[in-house]
């Protein structure tokens, strides 16, 4: 299985901010089918007396269309967070994207209103520094 480019940074980033990988990648099958998203990670959350589990997909957006990158990624994410609601509903799903491209592409408001639509929860990190900047729900 081929690595984005950012993987580690992401995974970095999300130790980081007190996250434990649980599963690099995370496999899901479901009914014959089988995906991977790239990061699994679980943070205790003491005020729910329980733990916090996400599934990471991360994107880089380094093509010249954006769009189109878009376009596969929310095909992605749709498909995962349909097996996930029935595998794993407990798991919260988020698209991994680098600061630069939030605030250059994710920023426009017509991306904007489509995340929105399909409900897509957002990770932004800087590869940088390998730190989690927003996270956005």
């Amino acid at each position: 299985m081929v690595q984005d480019f950012y993987h580690q940074q992401v995974k970095n980033a999300l130790v980081n901010d007190g996250w434990t990988i649980t599963d690099d990648p995370f496999y899901i099958s479901y009914k014959g089918t089988r995906a991977y998203a790239d990061l699994a990670a679980e943070k205790p959350m003491a005020a729910q007396k329980g733990e916090r589990k996400i599934v990471v997909e991360i994107k880089v957006f380094g093509t010249p269309s954006p769009m189109t990158e878009l376009e596969r990624a929310i095909g992605q994410y749709g498909i995962y967070r349909t097996f996930l609601r029935r595998l794993s509903p407990e798991r919260e799903l988020f698209l991994a994207i680098a600061e630069d491209i939030w605030q250059d592409f994710f920023s426009k408001p017509a991306v904007q209103d489509i995340i929105a639509d399909h409900q897509i929860a957002i990770l932004v990190f800087n590869p940088d520094i390998e730190e989690v900047i927003q996270w956005i729900s």
